[in-house]
Order: structure tokens, then sequence, then C-alpha cells
């Protein structure tokens, strides 16, 4: 079992180093914000009390569809691309900048470490409706980001390639350097992590999680506090579904049985859920 965790837990890991160099070397330079596919609209921004109030995020995924990215909300279920790598994707805010007479606002791009990398121009509205006042202001904001679209990158010449990797070459180098670092160091990490949770299993601990209520069910988190589950609501008692994982969490007698595949290999754990 120990050895199971360790191969499962080195393949994730070898895997998200190699991705981080293949970044590093591909994309040394900032990436531009047309090349980004992917962009993550809140369900609520901070200025407002309600969940897409005013409709001001569904306005803003439509209009940003027009720019021919591909837009989410923040509660919906992400593509493979764009969970493998949230930096794939940009997150769109809705500031508000309104006076009392006049709702301005502006629409902010920030990418994955919260950095903006693009801010449109003020749009306003004197309409008193907030509604139809946000809703225009949002429109007018939108207005100056007719240039903002996506495109793919575009793949460098040969020439241009090859004179990239030679200059690269000593980077490269040293980047695996860090890897193999990185990696001894993870091994041990995980040699120990899995040995207490070994060592856990045979004293018949069992973790504890608490529940946070959310939208068709609850987000567990333990004492971290880190969420280790989400989990969906079902018509039989006591039984949920663990949302982006292929599996349940059931009740067993005073235990919550969690029943899940991960890389192929189906994992049993046990908690006591703090509801």
């Amino acid at each position: 079992m120990v050895l199971t965790y360790y191969l499962i837990d080195m393949k994730n890991i070898l895997l998200v180093l190699f991705l981080i160099a293949s970044n590093y070397v591909a994309f040394g330079q900032e990436k531009e914000i047309n090349n980004y596919e992917f962009i993550i609209v809140p369900e609520r921004f901070v200025f407002l009390k309600q969940n897409d109030q005013y409709q001001t995020s569904s306005l803003t995924k439509f209009l940003l569809e027009k720019n021919g990215f591909t837009i989410f909300l923040d509660s919906e279920e992400y593509p493979r691309a764009l969970k493998d790598n949230p930096c794939n994707g940009l997150t769109a805010f809705v500031v508000d900048k309104s006076s009392m007479f006049k709702t301005k606002v502006s629409i902010e791009l920030k990418d994955c470490f919260n950095k903006v990398v693009f801010t449109s121009e003020e749009g306003g509205s004197k309409l008193k409706d907030y509604r139809k006042g946000f809703q225009e202001a949002i429109r007018n904001a939108h207005a100056s980001m007719s240039d903002v679209t996506y495109k793919a990158l575009s793949i460098t010449p040969k020439a241009e390639a090859k004179k990239e990797i030679a200059v690269e070459a000593p980077v490269i180098q040293q980047t695996v350097k860090t890897i193999e670092v990185v990696a001894e160091k993870a091994v041990a990490t995980i040699l120990v992590k899995t040995e207490k949770r070994a060592l856990n299993k045979k004293k018949g601990s069992v973790n504890i999680l608490y529940a946070q209520p959310k939208e068709n069910g609850f987000q567990l988190i333990n004492s971290k506090p880190t969420v280790v589950f989400v989990i969906l609501q079902t018509n039989v008692k006591d039984v949920f579904i663990l949302k982006g994982k292929n599996g349940i969490l059931y009740k067993k007698e005073r235990v919550w049985v969690a029943e899940f595949y991960e890389n192929g290999a189906f994992i049993e754990e046990k908690y006591q859920v703090k509801f």
C-alpha cells in the first residue's frame, strides 16, 4: 500500500514539475492576453450582495463570449485543460467606480497570480434604475475591448525555434537540475506522509472534516483549513456525490466513508464529518 501511494504521488509530482519546466522554457516572456483561451467570471462581484445581482455576471459572460473566449462562471465545471493548468485562464472582475449621480464600472482581467493584465475604459450610465444602470455601464466598458480577442498561440518558425533552443540550453539544464532536487525532496516528503497515513490507519484513527453549506450540497474542510471534498446532495439519505471525482460519500454506522477512483486505483477513506 505504501509503495502504491508512493508511485501514484510521485507520478503526479513529476508530471507537475515537467509542466512547470515546459512552461518556463516555452513562455519566457509574459503571455499575451489574446493567447488566453479561458476566462472565469465570478458569480458575485464584491460590490454586490447576491449572486448575479442585476444579471451583472451573466451579462459579463455573454459579452466576453463575443470576443472569442471560452467563458465559465466560477460555479461551473471547468474543462480538463483549465483544471490541470489554472494559468491557462484569466478572471474577469467588474469594478464599481460609481458616484452619487452616475453608475461607473470598468472590467479588469487578472491572471492566475492575481496580476491585472488588462483594464477596460470606464463605462458609465445615468440611469437611476440599478439593474438598467449597471447593465448599460458594463456594456459601455466592454465596448472598449474590441481588440481583446482570443488568438491561438502562433507556431515559432523552425529557424527561430533552433535559435531559441540554442540560447536557452543552459536554462533548460539548470531547470532539470532544479527539478531533480525538488523531486528528491518531494519523494522524501511523500514517504513520510505515507508512513504516517499507514500508521494512523493501523491505529484506527479517523480524520475530522467540517461541512460548510454550498449550493446543492456542502464543502468539507479540514482543520488547516483546506477543502478536501465538495459533496452534492442526492435523493438517498446520508449519500452524497463527490464533485469532480468518480465516487460517493455515505454514512456507515458512525463513520462517513468516501469511495472513489484516482488514477485508476480504488480509494476508500473514512472520516468524521461535523455538519
